[in-house]
């Protein structure tokens, strides 16, 4: 999880590897930024056992996919008629459910808006949290949050909670 508009590719790329190397699967939201990014590294890592999936928003009252999704690194794109996002990240209509609830562990990258709301549904949803590239964070203190600055970390935080 991360900007839609801002790659940090210093973060994203090696991220990407790494969990391409740890044979999982990558769900993002599909779209630009770190899901681009991170998506793209991913996919570079051959051979590998897991896939890029996407949850895609739609255009408002669900009219069909938004303009700018999927991005091309997407192997698996789930179409959906949820509109919301950034600001509107935590309601009903928002996709950022979908990647919370079907995610195992979470990682956090820098990002703003959307990045928040999917952080807010992950706390209430009781998901393990990883954020990685963070100076700030005003909730670190929530149980399951963990602040990493390492892809070291990253890996014995993954390892950990999804086994070996």
């Amino acid at each position: 999880m991360g900007s839609g508009s801002v790659p940090f590719r210093e973060l994203s790329e090696p991220l990407g590897q790494l969990l391409a190397d740890m044979g999982v699967h990558l769900l993002t939201g599909g779209g630009s930024g770190v899901m681009e990014a991170v998506s793209k590294a991913f996919v570079a890592v051959l051979p590998r056992e897991g896939n890029t999936i996407g949850i895609l928003p739609s255009e408002p009252h669900g009219t069909g996919p938004k303009r700018g999704y999927p991005n091309p690194w997407i192997e698996i794109p789930i179409y959906t008629h949820l509109p919301h996002s950034g600001t509107k990240g935590t309601e009903p209509l928002s996709r950022n459910h979908i990647n919370v609830l079907s995610s195992d562990v979470l990682v956090f990258l820098p990002g703003s808006e959307g990045t928040r709301s999917e952080l807010t549904l992950a706390l209430q949803y009781q998901k393990p949290i990883l954020c990685l590239g963070y100076k700030h964070m005003p909730d670190r203190r929530s149980a399951g949050v963990r602040m990493l600055n390492t892809l070291d970390e990253v890996r014995s935080c993954l390892t950990e909670i999804l086994g070996p």
